[in-house]
């Protein structure tokens, strides 16, 4: 599992850390990996020895970690530069180190010739806001050709705590990071400045509290969590899910909400809508009621809101599912129909699965605040609706009202960008749901089945959410598998 901690508590822990060790150590450790990762970049297109190293070197220790790896770099035979941002501050003891190993400061970006690597240490975690306009001419001018950028620690520019990014900000082709991850690595739109993560081991571990701030499954942890039968299963132990969705100008989402739940691993998906003829045409498996669900039959999660449309048989519908005692799952129209009062109340968990849009309309607010700080919106999601809220998009969030680690997924492709793909997310966590999760745990594993499905259904081509569906299986499969 990846987990991310806040500068805060970062802080804190190297501080401790540092006690323990004789002075400068843990720089000496970050500024190692760092140059075996910037060897390992260069190596891969050409070699070290004689490759041209640019470092823009900052003021803080960010600058000190660059200038020791530049050092190292120096020694094995690269010609590494330094263009210092801050002269009168940049780190004494790392600029020292550069100059014995035969690196060099130079004054300004002129006739630096072709680079092979550009390492950004112009600020480190405590940076706030965007790039001074010189930084942002410096890097545009040293990396027009294309020239690899790895970052030292974050990519300059970028929040480090909650992933926004004001300003102009680094693009790094690869990020190094020291300890722990930092949520700005994991969230966007910082994350899309990222590129390949790296994390260094600097013996920060036994320092750092529980719980953290953010953390990601991997597959080791999503394996953990599926549900698989045992021997003496039937379709309620593995659970039933009801899917109230679609209306007759949304036949599809009924369809693809019922794909998802069945991909899923329900034991049984009573379907309660205008579009049971085409559910039952592609499912014959599905159970189907006129409604209202309340007098559906028995069901351990309910799915209520794709394609679900507008009008008094729809809000009702939304009523009807909320007023039961078992998990709900409430999504696209059902959103919009929602009373929030009655789901603050509610004694079975509610899960939220908005997109950016939808969560905006929950709080009143603007799409773009929602986009450009989805961790402050998925966090306050959770708390206004007393919820666990899935924040869909380019990194979705799941946050719970409790003070719980907020989760990032990172399986997450544009090629889920399609019309459906999100009733089959919904189908897929409600089933999750009835088979007995927590609802984090559930939405979770759902958003990282449904990532994994559009890149088995996509093969490189494009995808629709019918391929998200059918993909469901294969994506199973790789995670039982590892």
């Amino acid at each position: 599992m990846r987990r991310a901690y806040s500068v805060e508590t970062v802080r804190a822990a190297e501080a401790a850390l540092m006690q323990r060790l004789p002075e400068g150590e843990l720089m000496r450790r970050a500024a190692a990996g760092l140059a075996t990762a910037c060897g390992d970049l260069l190596r891969r297109n050409g070699r070290v020895y004689g490759s041209r190293v640019l470092l823009l070197v900052g003021s803080g220790d960010n600058g000190g970690d660059a200038l020791y790896a530049g050092a190292r770099l120096a020694r094995r035979g690269a010609g590494v530069r330094a263009l210092l941002l801050a002269p009168d501050r940049a780190h004494p003891g790392g600029l020292a180190a550069l100059l014995a190993a035969g690196g060099q400061v130079v004054d300004g970006p002129d006739r630096l010739g072709v680079l092979d690597l550009v390492v950004d240490g112009i600020t480190g975690i405590g940076g706030r806001g965007g790039l001074r306009e010189d930084a942002t001419g410096l890097l545009h001018t040293v990396t027009r050709d294309r020239t690899p950028v790895l970052s030292v620690d974050l990519p300059s520019g970028v929040e480090a705590d909650t992933g926004e990014v004001h300003g102009d900000a680094v693009r790094a082709d690869a990020t190094v990071t020291f300890g722990t991850y930092k949520p700005g690595l994991l969230i966007d739109p910082a994350a899309e400045h990222a590129g390949a993560l790296r994390l260094v081991d600097i013996g920060l571990g036994p320092e750092l509290p529980e719980p953290p701030d953010l953390e990601a499954l991997q597959y080791a942890d999503v394996a953990a969590l599926l549900p698989v039968p045992g021997p003496e299963s039937d379709k309620y132990r593995r659970g039933v899910v009801g899917v109230v969705a679609g209306s007759e100008r949304y036949p599809g989402a009924a369809v693809l909400a019922v794909a998802g739940a069945l991909r899923g691993g329900a034991g049984a998906v009573r379907y309660v809508g205008p579009g049971a003829d085409a559910v039952i045409a592609r499912y014959p498996e599905a159970l189907v009621h006129a409604g209202p669900p309340s007098k559906a039959g028995r069901v351990q999660a309910w799915v209520v809101g794709p394609g679900l449309g507008d009008g008094r048989s729809a809000e009702a519908a939304v009523a009807d599912v909320l007023a039961a005692d078992v998990p709900v799952l409430v999504d696209a129209d059902g959103l919009r129909l929602l009373d929030a009062e009655t789901v603050r109340t509610r004694t079975a968990p509610t899960v939220l699965t908005p997109h950016a849009g939808e969560a905006a309309a929950l709080l009143g607010t603007a799409r773009e605040e929602v986009e450009a700080g989805r961790l402050a919106a998925v966090r306050e999601l959770a708390a206004r609706y007393r919820a666990t809220v899935l924040l869909k998009g380019s990194t979705t969030l799941i946050a719970e009202a409790r003070d719980t680690p907020v989760r990032v997924n990172p399986t997450g492709t544009s090629w889920l960008a399609t019309a459906g793909s999100g009733d089959v997310l919904s189908g897929l966590t409600g089933s999750l749901l009835a088979a007995g999760l927590a609802p984090r745990d559930a939405a979770s594993v759902g958003a990282y089945l449904h990532g994994l499905a559009a890149r088995h259904g996509s093969d490189g081509a494009p995808v629709s959410a019918q391929d998200v569906a059918d993909g469901i299986r294969a994506a199973w499969r790789d995670v039982r598998a590892g």
